[in-house]
């Protein structure tokens, strides 16, 4: 029997659905009525611009620019070159890639929104690098259709958490039956501490979608396994003094910390092993030809495992020493069994995804409802506390689990036009959300397969908001365009309880409530075709997320909540000038935002007393203004396309009563100046050859800017990278890609080791 590939394709689809239940910057043209229909994907991404009529700064790519320019092992990879956004990703598979803007740093997360087909990513369950960075595991590579990215917190239809950016996702869903293959795999050569070693990653992923009539499926699967380099390192700071006391040891390497003081490097940490896989189902059904159901519903599933290296030796014995009282170079040290242990974990995870929208479309009239909703099923990390190198085979640790942790959302929107023209139109719409935090540590004789013991640590608690908004564009003259707006919002913090054995605490958490008003306004005026100029002002409140006000840690450092922290209010003003025209853009952007409250954490003494502890406090004002630059340009010669972009940032401090010395230093990870430059050339049809840049000036990791040395382990520095790609297409059916990232070997800090010069090489087979 002879079966057809149409219907092998079509059977694969079937079996798939059953088991689940670059950067150039693309044209963001007007839809006119009578194509609206033509395309269901550009339809549907085109239908939620028009609604949300935002009128903000925009930057957009797409996929076929992403294969072309930029070696995607993850999908945060696709927005690296996208004008002012900076991703700190560690290395492959890392999920821990927290979003920087223009005006918001790395351990900012709720100072932007990512969104994928209209469910949120972002992690609005705290503000920084760790538990609360964007999902972005929730998407593959080989889904996305479009990115579009909305500067600065001038649209009515989105939170104060736009205060930096707003990253929409819109993921593919065919007309026609397409299936693809991609495999992908990465070699890191790394070189640090007088230690060498390659890092290899591998990735996998198939694509299957057809149209059935009114029914249109779309199913994917992706794995990723990889090793990266090491995350931290163990160091101990050299005593004043010389001394004859403890077990003489050798191996260790000199160095500096971040502020200036001599250590020494005994050896590395969090070495991660990654196996990744996500399964995505989408499937959208037409009602009639004007209204839609679209379900998307994904599973991630994450195991990973963290080793450690000890650079220490006993000459004596010739045995790697991880603990206990040492002499290093005649000098005395305690290094802790914890010091070593606690980069020795496994944490296993199943998060799962779903969002269920309806949308509805006419000449005068769009709309859509959509509920989503992310939950941790499990996630689970055991540490290891005994001392190495027994704790290999088991013995005393911690389990952390998140389960239970997550958020739902629902939006209502819609847009009236009072003309085919769209000379008034009238957004508005109404939100609802509630995001919950359920952290648990308990103690366990067996790290490794034990079950939990004694409750040590607990950190729950809730946020709920509630918002009203409504923006009306209105087009004062043929070249004049007006845009009012208005969110309302109710927000609440309850359940919060804090509880920890050592030290003791243990709190029922006071509930907190809150209402604000942030209004909208935007003059736009295009004095000849192509040209446009607009100003626009917005203030957003970006309330407490409830890890800031909830989750206490205690090891490393000690993290201490603050239940009564107030929300921090920006006011953000923009006046953008653009050119637009058949083969690009060209835009100069001048920014300026102030922040007062603003939520950021820093350093100082518990209760007065002598420990060290870190608070997130409200800062009484910070500023930032700059300038943005941003340009793409196809066929700038022939067969030869150019972007890039260039952002300086003055963000500083202006006022802080609880820490004075912060005044008029720079805000955390905001470097002066961010630029980005993508050049490629197509010297035959299906041959591009690209080469780009990014680049980021001098970081600081403290408010009042007193980690003076960069580029070491917790420090943060200035990088240039240089990526290389060529992708070769033979017959729309194979594409290879082959390419280097960080080709001019780059070795920098942002807190964590980054990635050094890493080989890719992928191919996708589309049938």
């Amino acid at each position: 029997m002879t079966i057809s590939r149409s219907a092998l394709l079509r059977a694969s689809l079937a079996v798939l659905a059953t088991t689940t239940a670059l950067p150039a910057w693309a044209s963001d043209d007007p839809v006119t009525a009578d194509d609206r229909r033509d395309d269901i994907l550009i339809t549907a991404q085109r239908q939620k611009q028009s609604i949300e009529n935002a009128p903000n700064a925009t930057a957009s790519t797409d996929a076929d620019t992403i294969a072309r320019t930029t070696n995607a092992m993850n999908v945060e990879d696709t927005v690296k070159y996208l004008p002012s956004l900076i991703v700190r990703k560690r290395h492959i598979g890392d999920t821990q890639a927290p979003l920087a803007t223009r005006t918001a740093g790395l351990g900012a997360s709720a100072r932007s929104l990512i969104y994928a087909d209209g469910a949120l990513l972002s992690a609005l369950i705290g503000n920084n690098n760790t538990s609360a960075s964007p999902r972005w595991s929730a998407v593959s590579p080989q889904e996305i259709a479009r990115i579009d990215v909305l500067y600065g917190p001038f649209s009515a239809a989105y939170p104060g958490n736009s205060i930096g950016a707003v990253v929409n996702i819109t993921t593919r869903l065919p007309d026609e039956l397409e299936a693809t293959a991609t495999a992908g795999t990465s070699l890191q050569t790394y070189d640090l501490y007088g230690r060498s070693d390659t890092f290899a990653a591998y990735q996998a992923g198939v694509t299957v979608g057809d149209r059935f009539g009114r029914l249109a499926l779309f199913a994917s699967y992706d794995h990723v396994t990889s090793r990266g380099q090491p995350l931290g390192y163990v160091t101990a700071t050299v005593p004043t003094t010389t001394s004859a006391t403890g077990t003489v040891v050798t191996g260790a390497l000199p160095d500096l910390n971040r502020t200036g003081q001599p250590i020494r490097v005994l050896g590395t940490s969090g070495t991660e092993e990654q196996g990744q896989d996500r399964v995505k189902l989408k499937a959208a059904f037409d009602l009639t030809d004007r209204i839609r159901l679209t379900y998307v519903g994904g599973l991630f599933l994450n195991r990973t495992n963290s080793s450690v290296e000890s650079f220490l030796t006993n000459p004596a014995t010739g045995t790697p020493v991880y603990a206990g009282s040492l002499n290093i170079d005649g000098r005395a040290y305690t290094v802790a069994a914890s010091a070593f242990s606690n980069g020795v974990y496994v944490t296993d995870q199943r998060h799962w995804s779903h969002a269920l929208s309806a949308t509805g479309s006419s000449t005068r009239f769009d709309w859509q409802v959509i509920g989503t909703r992310y939950t941790i099923d499990r996630d689970e990390q055991r540490i290891a506390t005994t001392a190495l190198p027994a704790a290999t085979s088991g013995g005393a640790g911690t389990i952390t689990r998140l389960n239970g942790t997550g958020w739902t959302t629902v939006d209502a929107k819609a847009v009236w036009r009072s003309d085919d023209a769209g000379t008034n139109a009238l957004s508005f719409g109404a939100h609802w959300d509630q995001f919950r935090i359920a952290s648990n540590r308990y103690a366990t004789t067996d790290w490794i397969a034990g079950a939990p013991g004694t409750l040590n640590l607990q950190s729950r608690g809730k946020t709920r908001t509630a918002a009203l908004w409504a923006q009306d564009a209105l087009k004062v003259t043929p070249t004049v365009t007006l845009s009012l707006g208005g969110r309302y919002e109710w927000w609440r913090a309850s359940d919060g309880v804090n509880f920890s054995l050592s030290p003791a605490i243990s709190a029922i958490q006071p509930e907190r409530s809150a209402s604000t008003f942030s209004p909208k306004a935007s003059l736009a005026w295009e004095p000849a075709k192509g040209w446009r100029a607009q100003l626009s002002f917005g203030q957003a409140w970006r309330f407490p997320t409830v890890g800031e006000l909830y989750q206490i840690v205690t090891t490393p450092v000690a993290a201490v909540p603050d239940p009564n922290l107030r929300p921090e209010r920006a006011r953000s003003f923009e006046l953008a000038l653009e050119r637009k025209d058949a083969k690009g853009f060209v835009r100069l952007s001048l920014f300026s935002e102030a922040v007062k409250d603003a939520l950021i954490s820093q350093s100082g003494l518990l209760n007065g007393g002598p420990t060290v502890a870190t608070f997130v406090q409200n800062v009484d004002r910070t500023r930032a203004r700059g300038i943005e630059f941003a340009f793409a340009r196809t066929d700038l010669l022939p067969r030869f396309d150019l972007s890039g972009s260039a952002t300086y940032a003055d963000a500083t401090t202006r006022a802080n009563a609880a820490f004075p010395a912060s005044i008029g230093k720079r805000i955390p990870t905001v470097p002066e100046w961010k630029a980005t430059a993508v050049a490629t050339w197509r010297p035959v049809d299906g041959v591009a050859l690209t080469a780009a840049g990014r680049y980021a000036s001098r970081m600081y990791g403290s408010l009042d800017n007193s980690d003076v040395v960069g580029n070491t382990y917790q420090g943060f520095y200035k990088y240039l990278v240089v990526d290389l790609r060529a992708q070769f297409s033979v017959a729309k059916s194979y594409t290879l890609g082959i390419g280097v990232d960080n080709v001019n070997n780059d070795r920098y800090f942002l807190f964590h080791p980054f990635p050094q010069r890493t080989f890719h090489a992928d191919l996708t087979i589309r049938l």
